[in-house]
């Protein structure tokens, strides 16, 4: 009797122990395909934040995205969303998932089950979450951020980037893009892979001046027309 109720301990311990690993999110980009198509999946989760962007890869074209502040349980994902590039057509503002962990496996269960695989941890200067504030040089100005309906944000992880532009109270989206970036030494270079706003900018390599200073995000150089360029992000 004694070892029966010891096992039955242990069975429960291990019960409990597994899902509470299986509600566990790990912060990671991930990326998928599917399957006998050139659509891509790229879903970046940061411990509070969901964005999920699809697009094709040859020839580039951005398809949407997707994002906002998410609560999980042991096999769901509730997103209420801040922006949705399709709003105009479904009108969606939150999104439900379910989803399962394989490892470095994530398995998202919606209308299709997408398969994803997270990209290796890289930590880089400037990861996080940044909104615009303000044109530089910081002089005092007025500044957008979290109280206003407004934003753009920044979304750096794992060596990914991404901005959305995008207005809270009235869903209106205006743009995103996105790739892969570097950051160190003051230097700042983005790798483009979809752009929301022209297909053709796909592939473009774009290298920025950067400086932390505080919470803020000093970031110059030029801009896709070749005009110097004066940006302050806050850190979200």
């Amino acid at each position: 009797m004694k070892t029966v109720i010891l096992y039955f301990k242990y069975a429960l311990c291990s019960f409990i122990f597994t899902t509470s690993v299986q509600a566990q999110l790990a912060p990671h980009v991930y990326h998928g395909d599917e399957k006998d198509t050139n659509i891509h999946h790229e879903v970046k989760l940061n411990g509070d934040y969901f964005v999920h962007t699809t697009y094709e890869t040859s020839p580039p074209n951005f398809i949407s995205t997707i994002g906002g502040y998410y609560t999980s349980d042991a096999d769901s994902l509730n997103i209420k969303l801040e922006f949705n590039s399709n709003f105009e057509n479904d009108s969606i503002k939150v999104v439900h998932y379910g989803y399962e962990i394989k490892g470095e496996t994530l398995v998202l269960k919606g209308a299709k089950e997408l398969i994803l695989k997270a990209s290796p941890s890289r930590a880089q200067d400037l990861d996080g979450t940044w909104l615009f504030a303000t044109r530089g040089p910081d002089t005092g100005q007025d500044r957008r951020g979290d109280s206003t309906p407004r934003k753009t944000l920044k979304f750096l992880m794992d060596g990914h980037f991404q901005w959305i532009a995008y207005h809270t109270e009235t869903m209106r989206f205006s743009g995103t893009g996105g790739g892969s970036f570097t950051s160190k030494d003051g230097i700042y270079v983005e790798n483009i892979e979809y752009f929301s706003r022209d297909n053709d900018r796909v592939g473009a390599v774009l290298d920025f001046n950067y400086e932390l200073k505080g919470d803020d995000w000093h970031h110059t150089g030029k801009n896709s027309r070749g005009e110097p360029m004066y940006e302050i992000w806050a850190r979200r």
